[in-house]
């Protein structure tokens, strides 16, 4: 296979990464999802993720149908990503995608609440132990990295809590150990051991440096020299001792390296250090070379348990990476049902409410033919949600998405229950406020193909009379509506036109979210569960009566009091008295 065989590997791309890394390291890379070496390689962190993403699960992103679905897939992606333990984890994290077949959704899932099940068992101070063992063994994610988080791992006992942790107890501690010194010690990128793989290297190296030091200095060297030596005659003698009570070099071997033949003092000097500089060098070179053949012979015999060490630290920073994302948020597996088309839950949270710290009422929401015990009505495919402004429709539009995606990556979702049929594409719009026929038409295109193709398709759609008038919206709309049921796809659409969309298709229904008045802050209080089968209102009177319980400007205050008397002024009065009753109470 060649570079260029790969999603998004182009001829540009293809000559960056052979003259930077070779075409076998580069396909490696991609097979091992590395956008490390591929983002110091050249690639833009962005461009290695995406073709990684297709390299490890492409086809999976076909369930992606949208603009918008692909950015909730993205936006889950990236609070996952917040909890990687190691540099490498993350990598995978961000090339993980929904999956193709049942199977493999259903593989992740069993691994997923297996590394949940292992984490959870663990007490604070030993995930502490965990976490720390990855983040200071992380910083080149290379197999020395790997050896050593293997070994401080083992070092916190949970090799014996078996679970995802189990393959820690198969690693020879020993042989680790033996294998990570030599890691080290191997030639770094200058072509040099490192120190302390080897005394006598580094006592070589040391002379050496203490020899070149003299050398830079050499008149400073003559003249000390000449201050010890009462003649001539003793200058070699002296100079012999100076050498070697500054640097440590033996006696013998600074005797060897000096000229033989009469010099200037400044002269002889100079030869002198650099005939020793040259022998020191040569002795350092040989003992590398000795040293390096026993680290790699070393490595070589280790080679088994490294592997094993690398393969088993990879697998686990990425389970547990999953498992403390799943636990963060209270996430549960979901139930995989295929009974023409499910979405249903219980006790859902949006999880980038969640993420913010918001206050979350859990919701219960369901389309097709569910078992759950909720009071959503268990015929119904599609449905229109109705209700308040600001009340929580296209947060829970957000919801479903991102359980529907979660449980096609393989991955537990947010409710306490969730029954979730598998669909070939995911056709989520948001509300987008921008009112011509440039965006009406794009709008056509990316919604409706994917509803007519073969197979399942789950739509989630946001205002959409918020792209054209309301007249010709609600006929739109009416028509989405009877596609979906016609292709029996599921979905749910967010409208304010419900009324002028009856009679609904068969297997279609009306839902609705309602506000029930103002806190005694003026904040608008929202039910947010909806009443299945039931057509939600917006209640003006209440942003109105906020508008003039806040206003200060006398002007203001009469210009929102005309709207008061627009949408009833009763009703922003009692709504007033009511937040003014409740502040008292």
């Amino acid at each position: 296979m060649r570079l260029e065989d790969y999603w998004g590997v182009g001829p540009k791309t293809a000559a960056l990464l052979r003259e930077e890394l070779g075409e076998p390291a580069a396909i490696e890379a991609i097979e091992s999802v590395d956008g490390r070496t591929l983002a110091a390689a050249g690639l833009s962190r962005g461009r290695a993720t995406r073709i990684l993403r297709r390299a490890a699960g492409g086809e999976g992103l076909d369930l992606l149908a949208t603009r918008d679905a692909r950015a909730v897939y993205r936006d889950l992606v990236g609070l996952m990503e917040e909890y990687a333990v190691t540099d490498h984890a993350a990598d995978r994290v961000r090339v993980l995608t929904p999956l193709a077949d049942e199977t493999r959704v259903v593989e992740r899932l069993d691994r997923t609440e297996r590394a949940v099940e292992s984490w959870e068992r663990l007490d604070e101070s030993t995930r502490e132990a965990v976490l720390a063992a990855f983040e200071e063994h992380d910083s080149t994610g290379g197999e020395a990295d790997a050896v050593e988080t293997a070994l401080a791992l083992l070092e916190t006992g949970v090799g014996d809590e078996g679970g995802v942790f189990d393959p820690l107890s198969d690693l020879d501690a020993g042989r680790l150990a033996e294998a990570a010194t030599a890691l080290r010690a191997l030639p770094d990128a200058d072509g040099r051991v490192g120190e302390g793989a080897d005394d006598r290297l580094d006592g070589l190296r040391a002379s050496l440096g203490a020899v070149e030091d003299l050398r830079a200095d050499a008149g400073g060297v003559a003249e000390a020299v000449r201050e010890s030596a009462r003649d001539a005659s003793e200058f070699r003698d002296a100079f012999r001792s100076h050498v070697t009570r500054e640097t440590g070099v033996e006696g013998e071997l600074v005797r060897e390296t000096m000229p033989s033949e009469a010099r200037a003092a400044d002269t002889f000097v100079t030869e002198a250090l650099r005939g020793l500089a040259a022998g020191l060098r040569e002795q350092v070179d040989e003992r590398e070379a000795e040293v390096r053949n026993r680290l790699a012979g070393a490595v070589e015999d280790g080679r088994e348990d490294v592997d094993r060490a690398v393969e088993v630290v990879d697998d686990l920073a990425f389970e547990l990476s999953l498992a403390r994302f799943a636990v963060a948020f209270g996430l549960r597996r979901p139930e995989l049902v295929d009974r023409g088309g499910v979405l249903a839950v219980r006790g859902a949270r949006n999880l980038e409410l969640v993420d913010r710290g918001e206050s979350v009422q859990p919701v219960a929401y369901g389309l097709g033919d569910h078992t759950l015990d909720i009071d959503a009505p268990r015929e119904d495919r599609v449905a229109v949600l109705t209700g308040a402004n600001s009340g929580g429709k296209t947060t829970l539009l957000e919801t479903l998405a991102g359980v529907a995606l979660l449980a096609h990556m393989g991955l537990p979702v947010p409710a306490e229950e969730a029954q979730v049929s598998l669909v070939d594409r995911l056709v989520f719009h948001r509300r987008h406020a921008s009112f011509n026929a440039g965006v009406l038409e794009s709008t056509l295109r990316s919604v409706v193909p994917p509803v007519t193709e073969s197979g399942r398709t789950l739509l989630l759609v946001d205002e959409f009379e918020a792209i054209t008038e309301p007249g010709s919206a609600a006929n739109l709309l009416h028509g989405l509506l009877t596609l979906a049921v016609e292709r029996e796809a599921l979905g749910v659409f967010v409208t304010h036109l419900a009324e002028d969309l009856e009679p609904l298709p068969d297997t279609a229904r009306t839902d609705g979210i309602f506000a029930e008045g103002l806190t005694p802050d003026l904040e608008l209080e929202v039910d947010y569960q909806p009443r299945f089968g039931t057509l939600g209102r917006s209640t003006p009177e209440f942003i109105v009566s906020r508008l003039v319980a806040e206003s200060t400007d006398a002007s203001e205050r009469a210009g929102f009091e005309v709207l008061a008397r627009a949408v009833g002024q009763e009703a922003v009065q009692r709504t007033l008295a009511d937040a003014r009753w409740s502040e008292s109470e």
